[in-house]
C-alpha cells in the first residue's frame, strides 16, 4: 500500500557483512567521529544492535536506543556486552552536547515527514560542537505499508522514501553543516542514500 506519489522503486537496507561500500560509509563515520574527540556515540533506533556492534568492532564507544522493547530485548541477547537502552528519537534520555557521534542508519524512515525537523533538533541538542551525524534511508518518494520486520514478525509501520537533497535540506535548517550526500546501489531496484552533517 502506497501514498499517491508511491516510492520510486523498492529499496531495503541490506546486511554489513559482505557489502563493502556500507562498512566503508560506516568507517568514514568512525573516522570522522574519531576526528573530533572520539567520544560516546549513539545508534538511534538501533533495531536488534548489529550495527551498534559493527560500530563497537571498528573502535567506537557507541549504544543503541530503539522505541521498541522487543528489538532492545533481542539486541541485549545477540550483543550481551554492549548498552541498549528503550527510548524514543523524539525524546532522548540524554544531556545537551553529550555525544560525539549519533547515527540514524535506516531508522528515521520510519518517522512522518512534519515529525523529522524536531526529530534533527533533539539530534542537535545531543552533540557537541562538531559531532557528527550519519542518516541512512530508503530514496525516493511516498510512503509504504511494512507489515513484516525482522526474523518474519509482524508490524504495522510505515516506511517514507526521501531524496537525499530533501534529507540534507532538513539537516541543515536544524543547523547542522551538510558535509555529503551518497547514493548506494546495492544491487537492481534498491537504492540507499547517505547523508553526512556535523553541529
Amino acid at each position: 500500500m502506497s501514498h499517491a506519489d508511491g516510492p520510486a522503486r523498492i529499496s531495503r537496507p541490506v546486511a554489513v557483512a559482505g557489502e563493502p561500500f556500507q562498512r566503508g560509509i560506516l568507517a568514514l563515520f568512525a573516522g570522522l567521529v574519531r576526528a573530533q574527540a572520539n567520544g560516546p556515540v549513539c545508534d538511534v533506533g538501533c533495531g536488534p544492535g548489529r550495527i551498534t556492534a559493527h560500530l563497537r568492532d571498528i573502535g567506537l564507544d557507541v549504544f543503541g536506543v530503539d522505541l521498541s522493547p522487543a528489538m532492545i530485548d533481542v539486541a541485549r541477547r545477540d550483543h550481551p556486552g554492549l548498552r541498549f537502552e528503550v527510548g524514543s528519537m523524539n525524546r532522548l534520555d540524554l544531556p545537551d552536547g553529550s555525544l560525539s557521534g549519533l547515527l540514524a542508519w535506516f531508522s528515521l524512515i520510519h518517522v512522518p515527514d512534519d515529525e523529522v525537523p524536531g526529530v534533527l533538533a533533539e539530534f542537535r541538542r545531543v552533540l557537541r560542537p562538531g559531532g557528527v551525524v550519519l542518516l541512512g534511508f530508503q530514496t525516493g518518494n511516498g510512503s509504504r505499508l511494512k507489515t513484516e520486520g525482522y526474523g518474519g514478525h509482524p508490524m504495522n509501520v510505515y516506511v517514507h522514501y526521501r531524496p537525499p537533497a530533501r534529507v540534507a535540506a532538513w539537516l541543515a535548517a536544524a543547523g547542522f553543516t551538510v558535509e555529503a550526500e551518497l547514493v548506494h546501489h546495492p544491487e537492481p531496484e534498491v537504492e540507499g542514500g547517505f547523508v553526512f552533517a556535523h553541529r
